[in-house]
């Protein structure tokens, strides 16, 4: 039987950045997406596509920080890994960074624009198919941790945005028929943007409930 193949698209909470370090990754037991895998099993195949600061749209001016837009990768992602059968898509926590000055409402707009529409109107190039999408709303961000961590507030206001942006994305899955995925009983670390190693179990253990529920026939 062909694997289906299912592609995990976001940003430092994808790759597996550990909370509160310098750039270090959570290991191949630790971090969600290949929990996931072990968890689905040979019938799945789990492609990681995780970027450290990747937005939705906007441009990191930062040196060294070159490639961040989300959008601009998105197509190029789909097409190398085609044919995908789903898109887990949890974006939209770089968005909440006080420079890009955007509110809830502007990242879920971005969000159905620039993503939700471009992924479910991607047909395969290799069969007669369009990718269904899973969204996944981003952990809330706890600013006072993350500007007592960093000693900056790079993230004023995000607790409430962050907070909005669950009944955002799910009217978004709803408009669309998309498969939805709150933050529920996701907690961030000691940096309070990125996800615990507990909360990287807990997202995948629930992600493997609802994929399994979408391929229950398998």
């Amino acid at each position: 039987m062909e694997q289906i193949k299912i592609l995990c698209y976001g940003d430092s909470n994808t790759w597996g950045y550990i909370s509160g370090s310098n750039h270090q990754r959570y290991g191949n037991d630790e971090r969600w997406t290949k929990i996931l895998a072990k968890l689905l099993g040979n019938n799945f195949e789990i492609i990681e596509e995780g970027l450290n600061s990747r937005t939705l749209i906007s441009n990191d001016t930062r040196p060294g920080k070159e490639g961040k837009n989300g959008y601009e990768y998105l197509i190029p992602c789909l097409d190398t890994h085609d044919p995908i059968d789903l898109v887990i898509l949890m974006l939209g926590t770089n968005e909440l960074k006080y420079t890009y000055n955007k509110n809830a409402k502007d990242v879920g707009e971005m969000l159905e624009k620039y993503f939700v529409k471009t992924i479910l109107n991607r047909k395969s190039q290799l069969k007669e198919s369009y990718p269904k999408l899973l969204i996944v709303v981003p952990p809330l961000v706890n600013e006072e941790l993350n500007a007592t961590h960093f000693q900056t507030n790079k993230y004023e206001g995000a607790t409430q945005k962050s907070k909005e942006l669950n009944d955002i994305y799910k009217d978004i899955a709803e408009k669309y028929n998309c498969y939805f995925l709150s933050n529920q009983r996701l907690e961030t670390g000691i940096d309070g943007v990125h996800l615990t190693k507990d909360s990287h179990k807990k997202l995948a253990e629930m992600l493997e409930e609802k994929i399994n529920n979408i391929y229950r026939t398998i």
